[in-house]
């Protein structure tokens, strides 16, 4: 087949002890899902149905290799999320509840990285967020676990470090929106597709990161990750509180 330009390059991300990698199709991400982030967001940690926004496959960085994401163009304020991301081996729509571990190919360590200033400028405005969050590099993923191989984790701790101090630290557990939620819940407004990736959301603890900086990430049972923060493109980086 002829293209009528160059042929976009196929994301993928290590899937851990295999051979084979995970292609990348979409990537949605839950919004505000542990309440203690959610307060310190400013806003209501009610049970309200969840909220998604996506990031492109392009945004997606193996995370295997202790990469380095490069500080990005026009913010001060460049905020770290760590997350559990869920990878989906089968699609399907209007998936029930009790049924969607079966749609689930693995788990990972992940993060969503934010212009936080220019997430909150568009907030406050009523604007989309994609400045703020889906942008290149924006999110580091490590290994993925095959859930045939580690079941399907509901609890364990979720941390990350900068530089070796304690940033974010909760359980999985917390999660307003269990993993089979939102699988269900998405499902029902867009059909699954194999090779999408669920990041679940952060808890609390965000804060900023400058170039030099070094991200660990863990959730009890997966591969954790250690990125760094390249130098990039520093607009008077505002420097963590």
């Amino acid at each position: 087949m002829d293209h009528a330009v160059a042929v976009p390059p196929l994301h993928t991300l290590t899937v851990a002890g295999r051979h084979e990698r995970f292609p990348v199709n979409r990537v949605f991400c839950v919004g505000r899902n542990y309440a203690a982030h959610a307060r310190e967001m400013g806003k209501d940690p009610d049970r309200e149905p969840p909220f998604f926004f996506m990031k492109p496959s392009g945004a997606v960085i193996d995370a295997s290799r202790d990469p380095a994401v490069p500080y990005p163009r026009k913010t001060a304020n460049y905020h770290h999320e760590i997350e559990l991301v869920v990878a989906i081996a089968d699609g399907g729509r209007d998936i029930a509840v009790a049924d969607a571990l079966e749609h689930v190919y693995g788990y990972a360590v992940g993060l969503d990285m934010t212009r936080r200033d220019l997430q909150l400028e568009a907030r406050d405005k009523g604007r989309p967020w994609e400045f703020g969050k889906s942008f290149a590099h924006s999110a580091p993923i490590g290994p993925l676990r095959r859930a045939c191989d580690i079941g399907h984790p509901a609890n364990g701790a979720i941390t990350l470090t900068v530089n070796g101090q304690a940033r974010q630290s909760s359980d999985i557990s917390k999660l307003i929106w269990s993993v089979s939620e939102c699988i269900a819940y998405l499902s029902a407004y867009e059909e699954l597709e194999p090779g999408d990736l669920i990041m679940t959301g952060t808890p609390e603890g965000v804060n900023a990161v400058l170039p030099g900086d070094v991200m660990q990430g863990a959730i009890d049972g997966l591969d954790g990750i250690r990125v760094v923060v390249s130098q990039g493109h520093v607009e008077e980086p505002r420097r963590p509180a």
